[in-house]
């Protein structure tokens, strides 16, 4: 099922480019646009749903594994010295973009972001996230 006006429908379907670090039947994981820290990603599923109260347990659950596994690489990558997985069901939670999605965000010692709920955005440069992107992918 797909969403006419989701952000992340239109990435699903290649209509809106993103740098993909691992894709599956399933999901897409993308590094974020707007990242809180070096290679801040995304599991987003393939499969339109608004928050976690609409997710189906199988596809949560498959969710969370594909979560542990990329936390795993990330950390092994990037070298980062803790890792956050975040989640935003409405609004009033910090969601932006109303289709499910995970956050996974590589923590650094020293880091500004000390505050992942009010979080300022980094800026990293097209070629630095093109080779983050690079560096991540999964196969």
């Amino acid at each position: 099922m797909r969403e006419k006006n989701c952000i992340f429908c239109k990435i699903i379907a290649g209509e809106i480019p993103a740098r993909t670090i691992y894709e599956d039947e399933e999901f897409k994981v993308i590094l974020d646009a707007n990242p809180a820290a070096k290679g801040h990603a995304l599991i987003v599923p393939k499969e339109h749903c608004a928050n976690l109260y609409e997710i189906s347990e199988e596809l949560l659950a498959k969710a969370a594994k594909l979560a542990k596994k990329l936390a795993v690489h990330m950390t092994e990558v990037l070298k980062c010295d803790g890792f956050n997985l975040l989640q935003n069901n409405g609004e009033v939670a910090g969601q932006t973009v109303f289709h499910f999605h995970m956050h996974l965000i590589p923590r650094y010692e020293g880091m500004k972001n000390d505050d992942l709920l009010n979080w300022t955005h980094e800026q990293f440069s097209d070629q630095e996230q093109d080779e983050i992107c690079q560096k991540l992918k999964l196969d």
